[in-house]
């Protein structure tokens, strides 16, 4: 009877099925990511609307619907996991130390920042005036994690391909732990070993699983593009709009300070390691869920609590400003070190020499045995 009734049933041939989908499709995701860092940004926008214009909505709600609210710490423990599972252990010598120069020199950076901006404003936030809303954690989050799509779409463009890899060292800086290591090194409010070891967790559990089985990895990578939205709406939820109006420019000057002071740091640790600068300026960025860090840290520590919602939008206009400024200076300085016309839309126009004397198309060839990310997830 079931041979019958499924003999029985229409069948739609797959260019019929294929046409329909294309006549109704409504291009969301393109135009989401036309926005820098749109997949976080813009979902949180949207929270933030929601919450302007119904704060009560949650609670209104509740079961999945007040989930959503609240449910911030559950979502990101996935998101940490499934990260944890695209960073491969066996980075080949190339790989492991550009990145880990990367990677030293951001934490080192934001350490410094960390110190001074400790000892100017401690763990509350500039309560007046033109700097009103700045603090430590906002200053020292945005410059402790890095855009990785845009670094590794920046390296495959102006660098050589290989440098992508690195940014599967650069990973280890996601999430709140390293900024709570310098807000600790800072000499500000502290938090205990199990706080610490529990904000690192996820990632390492998701690295083992990873690392031990390769269809493990297979399997969590490509759910990290797809937690993002989910995060940016959840923290939207948290937050008002006229915070965010209360940004203004102090958010674009906190992301030209991590694209201009951050990037010439790294451009300089990059030439000083035996690169040729364009790795570390595309490195100097802020990424998109770094804007969850100040809610995480605020929940660790209620120290913080009084920066967390002004921190977190001072770090989405970073991430925006940086986004859109970070390619151009890293065009111009590839230009400059590649000795030959460029766009941001198109490669070098013919095979040169890099600066180890190696033929540019051949040097953009993953040397034997290097492996490369396996998920490229824009919004890290």
């Amino acid at each position: 009877m079931l041979l019958v009734w499924l003999t029985s049933r229409p069948i739609q041939c797959s260019f019929e099925q294929g046409r329909s989908e294309v006549a109704v499709a409504v291009p969301i995701k393109a135009g989401i990511e036309k926005v820098p860092g749109g997949l976080m940004l813009v979902p949180m926008l949207v929270g933030a609307v929601v919450h302007t214009a119904a704060p009560g909505a949650g609670e209104f709600f509740g079961s999945f619907t007040g989930a959503l609210f609240t449910g911030l710490p559950a979502i990101l423990a996935v998101f940490y996991m499934c990260l944890g599972a695209t960073l491969d252990v066996k980075a080949t010598p190339y790989i492991a130390k550009k990145g880990g120069v990367l990677l030293g020199t951001k934490v080192l950076f934001a350490v410094i920042i960390g110190i001074v901006a400790g000892r100017l404003m401690g763990e509350a936030p500039v309560s007046g005036g033109a700097f009103a809303g700045l603090s430590t954690l906002a200053v020292v989050a945005a410059l402790n994690d890095t855009n990785g799509g845009l670094y590794m779409s920046l390296m495959a463009q102006f660098g050589r391909k290989r440098d992508v890899g690195a940014y599967s060292v650069m990973s280890l800086e996601s999430g709140p732990f390293l900024t709570m290591v310098t807000l600790g090194v800072a000499g500000l409010s502290a938090f205990p070993w199990q706080t610490l070891v529990g904000a690192i967790l996820p990632l390492a559990l998701g690295m083992l699983l990873g690392n031990l089985d390769p269809d493990m990895r297979r399997l969590l990578a490509p759910a990290v593009p797809a937690i993002v939205p989910f995060l940016g709406l959840t923290l939207g939820l948290t937050l008002s709009l006229t915070a965010v109006w209360k940004a203004g420019l102090l958010g674009i000057g906190l992301g030209l300070f991590v694209v201009l002071v951050g990037g010439a740091v790294l451009l300089l640790a990059d030439r000083l390691s035996g690169g040729d600068g364009v790795a570390g300026l595309a490195a100097a960025t802020t990424a998109g869920n770094a804007a969850v860090v100040p809610s995480i840290v605020a929940a660790a520590n209620p120290v913080y609590a009084p920066a967390a919602a002004d921190a977190t939008v001072l770090i989405a206009s970073s991430v925006v400003v940086t986004a859109v400024l970070c390619p151009l200076i890293t065009m111009f300085w590839a230009r400059r070190v590649l000795k030959q016309p460029m766009t941001a839309t198109e490669g070098p126009s013919a095979p040169s020499a890099d600066r180890e004397g190696v033929p540019q198309d051949s040097a953009d060839k993953p040397a034997p045995g290097e492996r490369l990310p396996v998920a490229q997830h824009d919004e890290r």
